[in-house]
């Protein structure tokens, strides 16, 4: 009996595999209708190869992100998640790497349609060649623009997982996320990158992805946290199994920041320089604040409110990064540090919600507080592209700010309610009892962690 179990099982596998080579199969043949259609002619004089080169440099800072991500969370969380947590972080890179060369990259960046999604015109990258698109990048192939953007694409859905560790199904994270990112995150970066983008019509600022990666993923995840519901054996704040990793996440992530910020200047130039120097200014200002606040409250400075801190201050520097200048930036640091912190004690102390590893405090919140800054501190002087804020003369930025925040946040909370909701009557939200009682490790991929 046990032997004809064997037998059919491995013919199971069998069958199955050769069902996803048929499918790739599928898709090269396929492959002969596009042949060309992302190279194309080009002159290669109009090709900066500095700047080409400055962007993928920054393309490859913004993909190690998003394990770095893994790391951040997996640290935070209790042991028998912690391969879950990573896990989640790669599959999610593979994933959106796909659906972005697909449908994804012509959603957020192709030609407008009444300003609220790119059309299809860029389906599966045709015409996204060697070529630049100077309506975003004129000195780099448009392949370089569109992979960097890739890498935005793939991190914020990453960044709702914090929400729910321990409780999601995987197989429902993975149509949950492939239905976010088209559903929620490519209209929002159309909207405020795309051009003829009704947020970026209207004039605001957002130059790294405040509103775009920390806003949308930050309201997101507390829908998901109020629909996924509260851990069966809730803490205050999850006890982080490894804070080591906490640290080396953090510290990673702050190293991909510089790509992530710098390089949305789309060139190796000064205001790449003025970006660098302001993303590290604001880290460091909020994670000075985290420790200073962490050790009015428990007494003792803490080593995880230093890494948190500084993912908070990259986050509010994140949609200001190319408007402001170092003294701004430290301002931005501190105030978001301070902002953020509150946030997190307000969730974990005064709301019913279980959004274990605070990512509507730190990113939500923190993306808010960084594009309201903005609306406050820009500066033409800086980048001529831009506009002044407020205690510039201009206080009409500081609404236009506003305007965005709401919109984005609203978007992003309602569209992801609805679209759990929906998944929730096709498929379980949650594993079982037992199984969030084991561990995701586990029970849902055979693997732990640790082995002692």
């Amino acid at each position: 009996m046990e032997q004809l179990l064997a037998l059919k099982n491995k013919m199971g596998l069998l069958q199955n595999a050769f069902l996803l080579f048929l499918v790739g199969c599928a898709v090269g043949y396929i492959a002969m209708s596009f042949a060309g259609a992302s190279a194309g002619a080009f002159d290669p004089a109009s090709i900066d190869t500095g700047d080409t080169a400055w962007m993928l440099a920054s393309s490859a800072l913004v993909m190690i992100m998003t394990p770095a991500l893994g790391f951040f969370y997996g640290g935070m969380v209790s042991s028998k998640n912690v391969v879950s947590v990573i896990k989640q972080t790669v599959v999610i890179l593979a994933l959106v790497s796909v659906q972005w060369v697909v449908i994804g990259y012509t959603l957020a960046f192709g030609t407008d349609v009444s300003g609220l999604i790119g059309g299809l015109n860029y389906l599966g990258l045709r015409d996204v060649g060697f070529a630049p698109n100077v309506d975003y990048a004129a000195t780099i192939p448009h392949l370089v623009f569109m992979i960097f953007q890739a890498m935005f694409a793939i991190i914020t859905p990453a960044l709702i997982i914090g929400a729910f560790v321990g409780r999601m199904r995987f197989s429902t994270l993975i149509v949950f996320t492939l239905l976010w990112v088209t559903l929620v995150y490519d209209p929002i970066a159309h909207w405020v990158w795309g051009v003829g983008g009704w947020i970026r019509t209207i004039g605001a600022l957002d130059f790294a992805g405040g509103t775009v990666v920390h806003m949308s993923a930050g309201f997101s995840a507390l829908a998901a946290a109020i629909l996924v519901g509260k851990r069966l054996e809730q803490t205050n704040g999850e006890s982080a199994n490894n804070v080591p990793f906490v640290i080396l996440g953090a510290v990673l992530l702050w190293f991909g920041w510089f790509g992530f910020n710098a390089g949305s200047a789309l060139a190796s130039s000064a205001l790449a320089a003025s970006a660098f120097v302001v993303t590290n200014t604001a880290a460091a200002a909020a994670a000075l604040t985290w420790v200073a606040l962490s050790w009015i409250e428990k007494k003792k400075p803490s080593a995880m409110a230093a890494a948190i801190g500084a993912v908070c201050g990259l986050v509010a520097i994140t949609p200001a990064s190319g408007y402001v200048g170092p003294i701004a930036s430290i301002s931005i640091g501190i105030i978001a540090g301070v902002i953020t912190y509150v946030a997190v004690y307000i969730r974990s102390r005064k709301m019913k919600i279980d959004d274990t590893l605070d990512v509507w405090a730190a990113h939500g919140v923190g993306g808010l507080a960084g594009a309201v800054l903005t609306g406050f501190f820009a500066e033409k002087a800086i980048n001529a592209a831009g506009n002044n804020g407020a205690l510039f003369g201009n206080p009409e930025q500081l609404a236009i700010q506003l305007i965005a925040v709401l919109a984005v946040g609203l978007y992003a909370f309602v569209v992801t309610y609805i679209l759990l909701k929906l998944i929730s009557f096709v498929m379980p939200l949650r594993v079982t009892s037992a199984d969030e009682h084991e561990g995701l490790d586990k029970s849902s991929h055979g693997e732990e962690g640790y082995r002692f």
